[in-house]
């Protein structure tokens, strides 16, 4: 165990993909965890396949109020919050110059607000208690940036400055602030962008030195990590999660 058992973590987006398995992950660590989407149903249902004390709660990270709420819920039932993963995230891969102002809001609102929003929103209270771990989930394009994807690798990119400006002001109550990047991961929301485009799989896999997309899984372990007292001297860090397909 990594120091985790007892304590409470709210995961954003964890109703599947890279969020569940983390949300999973954290659950076999010992926490108690809350599964945090706008899907709900989805986030009750994976609650279930978890077990334990595990809870599923609606949150819409674009909404300041749902998120107020949802927090309130989680506290209400698990306990203060002591680790909180902002993994919420959509994308529209197309060229800049045909998106639209209405995908850029949303893209914006989901990627970059939503976890600003809900990092404000916990921070009370582990300042309080002079303890606490936020993780944040952005992605390799807001590193190296990502074709068909401008507004996305901006908000990506705005995450890791946030986060790291959040880990000098906070160091002081003893608050981490870290950042996980994953490259392309075989996830729903992958597939779902790449359209059925089978050869686009092959051409990341190909480009990947390991030679394989990365698995929830692996996001799941490094998250783990920087969410337990293992890490509790990293803090303002951005970790690439990505079988090497970026080094930097």
């Amino acid at each position: 165990m990594r120091g985790l058992t007892g304590r409470v973590a709210m995961v954003t987006g964890a109703a599947r993909g890279i969020g569940l398995a983390i949300a999973s992950r954290l659950a076999e660590e010992g926490a108690k965890i809350a599964i945090a989407d706008i899907n709900g149903d989805g986030a009750a249902h994976a609650a279930e396949r978890i077990g334990g004390a595990a809870m599923g709660v609606r949150v819409d990270v674009t909404d300041t109020a749902s998120i107020a709420a949802g927090i309130a819920a989680v506290v209400e039932r698990l306990g203060t919050i002591d680790v909180l993963v902002n993994n919420a995230g959509w994308d529209k891969v197309e060229p800049f110059v045909r998106s639209e102002e209405a995908t850029w809001d949303t893209v914006i609102a989901i990627n970059l607000k939503g976890p600003i929003a809900c990092t404000r929103a916990v921070l009370d209270s582990m300042i309080e208690r002079r303890s606490g771990k936020i993780v944040s989930i952005s992605s390799d394009a807001g590193r190296v940036g990502s074709a068909g994807e401008a507004v996305y690798a901006g908000a990506k990119a705005g995450i890791i400055g946030f986060s790291k400006t959040l880990a000098r002001e906070l160091a002081r109550y003893g608050i981490n602030v870290n950042v996980v990047c994953p490259g392309p991961t075989n996830t729903p929301l992958f597939h779902e962008m790449a359209g059925g485009n089978e050869k686009l799989a092959a051409s990341l896999k190909q480009a990947i030195p390991l030679g394989r997309l990365g698995e929830p899984e692996d996001l799941a372990g490094a998250v783990a990590f920087l969410a337990s007292d293992d890490a509790s001297f990293v803090t303002g860090q951005t970790l690439s999660v990505s079988g090497g397909l970026t080094m930097i």
